[in-house]
């Protein structure tokens, strides 16, 4: 069996229902309203460190901060409803660094509809989209806040930085990608599943490795950018549905 015919195989194997309950997306999929799904998503992805069952734990924590709300909590609260979160921590994210995500949702949302806004820069060119989406992000990001902690920036990666930016990466893989199988939303429209570039954590880096889909040694934007690359050979329109594939070899077959 050729590689692309393995990978494909694994696709179908590991993009199943079934897949949602152990992973952090698990998270967005217990809400129906866009809003919610886009900032528990973003939310699950900025914490996707460390056992995932923790990663999910600590995401519930949040949801139930927020009244089970989340997006009628960031547009409503006031300034005393945010007493309780002053406890919450995960691994280095703090209550500091939580205060001011919610001032960002808080601060986007009374503009914008969607999240998918904030990524979208304002001309946009054919090369390097994805490069430039993520760092018109973080630029965004940190640019609605006035007076923005600077212990947050370390939690909102971009390739300006050298990032892989793994986790800003799945968050847009699972708000973009669109097929039947139900575990991605693909809810977003302006960015197209042939912009997106594959997430890297420990598992994939290994198993593409392995797999010879890697040969840069560091990892870095310019090693997602090779991996995302080599998978395009496989399928130009739909790269990213691989991560399924990779992902799940490292978890589930340690190979």
């Amino acid at each position: 069996m050729d590689l692309k015919a393995f990978l494909d195989a694994k696709v179908v194997q590991y993009n199943q229902p079934g897949f949602i309950e152990n992973d952090p997306i698990v998270i967005p999929h217990s809400f129906n309203r866009k809003q919610d799904i886009e900032i528990m998503g973003f939310w699950a992805a900025i914490l996707a460190w460390g056992q995932r069952k923790t990663i999910i734990s600590k995401c519930r924590e949040l949801i139930n901060l927020m009244d089970g709300s989340p997006y009628d909590f960031v547009v409503n609260h006031q300034e005393n409803d945010l007493k309780p979160f002053v406890n919450f921590k995960h691994r280095t994210f703090n209550d500091t660094d939580t205060l001011y995500f919610l001032y960002f949702f808080k601060k986007h949302y009374q503009t914008y509809e969607s999240l998918e806004s904030a990524f979208i820069p304002e001309i946009r060119s054919e090369q390097h989209q994805m490069e430039q989406m993520l760092n018109r992000f973080r630029s965004y990001f940190f640019s609605i806040g006035e007076d923005f902690p600077r212990r947050t920036l370390k939690h909102v990666s971009a390739p300006s930085q050298k990032s892989s930016c793994k986790r800003l990466n799945m968050f847009l893989r699972w708000m973009v990608r669109k097929d039947n199988q139900g575990v991605d939303f693909g809810i977003w429209n302006q960015i197209k599943p042939a912009d997106l570039i594959c997430p890297i954590d420990l598992h994939v880096e290994r198993v593409a490795r392995k797999l010879g889909l890697i040969e840069r040694k560091q990892l870095d934007w310019q090693t997602a950018l090779e991996l995302t690359e080599n998978l395009k050979q496989f399928d130009p329109n739909d790269p990213v549905k691989y991560d399924f594939a990779l992902f799940g070899l490292g978890i589930e077959e340690s190979i």
